[in-house]
């Protein structure tokens, strides 16, 4: 880590980093995280029987859309023509969890990883709407970035 904070200038004002003279790469993140919830809860997901419908793919499309409006967002990132976006959500009966990964890709100047934790964050958010009503206890946990790829700092890969 090289200590200093981009996104500010030398009087500490917030600032978007310039990325023009930056090379364009190939970029890619992966972002995972969970909605960990009662096991009755799960089971409606998994059973499809959650009454707004089927959860696991209305959250993979709130994840696809928040990862194309993170600029919207986030007031410091750069609008990206994102080339690739997964988000796949499965259930984990053992947790009792929704496990959530987003994969985002671009080529350009500046990476994807707030993209992916973007998707990930909003696909959670949309679980925990449409389940809200059988459970206002369940948890978003663990929402982290587990690999980047690209660009001049490189290859990152979470322990």
């Amino acid at each position: 880590m090289t200590g200093r904070l981009t996104h500010f200038d030398e009087t500490g004002a917030a600032r978007m980093v310039d990325v023009s003279e930056k090379a364009v790469t190939h970029r890619t993140a992966i972002a995972r995280g969970a909605v960990r919830m009662n096991p009755e809860t799960l089971a409606l997901v998994a059973e499809g029987r959650a009454k707004k419908g089927d959860v696991l793919a209305v959250a993979r499309l709130a994840g696809i859309m928040g990862a194309k409006r993170t600029a919207d967002l986030v007031p410091l990132c750069h609008p990206l023509a994102l080339t690739k976006v997964t988000v796949d959500l499965r259930v984990d009966q053992e947790s009792p969890r929704v496990l959530i990964e987003a994969e985002v890709r671009t080529s350009g100047q500046t990476g994807v990883e707030m993209e992916a934790l973007t998707a990930v964050s909003v696909a959670a958010l949309t679980v925990y709407d449409m389940l809200k009503a059988a459970d206002k206890a369940m948890v978003i946990e663990d929402i982290r970035l587990a690999f980047k790829d690209g660009g001049k700092s490189g290859r990152y890969e979470a322990a």
